[in-house]
């Protein structure tokens, strides 16, 4: 009996007959591969992409997917044509600003030139076209005084409405106690207060400011720190309510208050009227010291100083027609003695 050893064939292996058909048929595609023939090489395109897509799933989804099929799309370079609309656009707005601008001063000149003070050049006091009297000043902050100083002109302005109307209560309150007591001081004095300190107070000091502002005067802001610094003194003085000056002040209320002898309702309400009026001379005057630091500071900030408000006033004075008309005078008379005393002199 032979042995399983010596009947082994080593061909008849399952694995060396696959390996040995796969080369026959290699070699047969090889023998009779047809470059010109369209329909097998078609066909084996197929089959190795087939055969490449199970081999590596991978890669096929990403052959077949649709975002890679689709070209990308970069993102728009920086060009110089969009910096130069950039630039454009912002001149294009400076431009509109500047017409605009320029269409505001066109509509101010127009106004200015259609106003019944044009002719004469004054527009304050802004009375009636019928009235005796015309304007004395001309006057527009939004025009004259520039655009940093516009905000603390018109506040002084307001401020010196309200000192007026606090005159004018002032005067009614002096009233009220003289009907209340009989006391006729403060009566009196307080209407020679309103009708003297209202107007005063334009001229002195709020057309001093409104001129320093315009020209940058030296000479103008000394006057203003000076008229006003004694206005905020006269405040505190009537917010303590001096009895006998003219005040509605602390004191007087509370004088009154204290002498009402029956204590009747009409001497309360006086009393609480003129302490209400003392409350508002408080405010005046701590408003009026705020703005005086203020102004001070912005002053500080100016060209102005004391040595250009000497020369504004000498020159000022050197330009009054009655000033150099009275120094001709002078000089004229002091040439003509030394004229004659030199004549008197030879003659001996």
């Amino acid at each position: 009996m032979t042995s399983t050893k010596d009947d082994f064939n080593p061909f008849e292996d399952p694995s060396v007959k696959n390996l040995t058909e796969q080369s026959a048929v290699n070699q047969d595609s090889v023998e009779t591969y047809n470059p010109f023939d369209q329909s097998r090489t078609r066909k084996q395109i197929v089959a190795s992409e087939r055969d490449s897509s199970v081999n590596n799933p991978s890669s096929n989804s990403a052959v077949h997917s649709p975002e890679m099929q689709q070209p990308s799309q970069n993102p728009p370079p920086y060009t110089q044509a969009a910096g130069e609309s950039a630039m454009t656009s912002d001149l294009q707005r400076r431009q509109e600003e500047l017409e605009r601008k320029a269409n505001e001063l066109q509509a101010r000149e127009a106004r200015l030139a259609s106003s019944p003070a044009a002719g004469s050049g004054k527009n304050w006091p802004p009375l009636p076209a019928k009235c005796c009297v015309g304007p004395c000043f001309y006057q527009d902050i939004s025009v004259e005084i520039p655009n940093a100083y516009q905000r603390t002109v018109r506040l002084m302005y307001y401020m010196w409405i309200f000192y007026s109307f606090l005159l004018f209560l002032n005067m009614l309150g002096a009233l009220a106690v003289f009907i209340a007591n009989g006391e006729g001081n403060t009566f009196g004095i307080s209407i020679l207060i309103f009708f003297l300190f209202s107007p005063m107070s334009f001229l002195c000091w709020f057309r001093p400011l409104y001129k320093a502002f315009r020209s940058d005067s030296s000479f103008n802001f000394m006057v203003f720190f000076f008229v006003f610094f004694f206005q905020f003194i006269v405040a505190v003085i009537y917010a303590v309510g001096i009895p006998n000056m003219g005040a509605c002040g602390l004191l007087n209320g509370i004088t009154i208050l204290s002498q009402g002898g029956e204590h009747t309702v009409s001497v309360y309400t006086v009393g609480i009227i003129v302490i209400f009026i003392g409350f508002l001379w408080a405010i005046d005057a701590m408003v009026s010291f705020y703005m005086l630091v203020k102004i001070h500071r912005m002053y500080r900030g100016t060209t102005a100083s004391f040595a250009k408000a000497q020369e504004e006033l000498a020159s000022g004075v050197m330009r009054n027609p009655h000033v150099q008309n009275a120094a001709a005078t002078a000089a004229t008379q002091a040439a003509q003695q030394t004229f004659n005393s030199a004549a008197s002199g030879l003659r001996y």
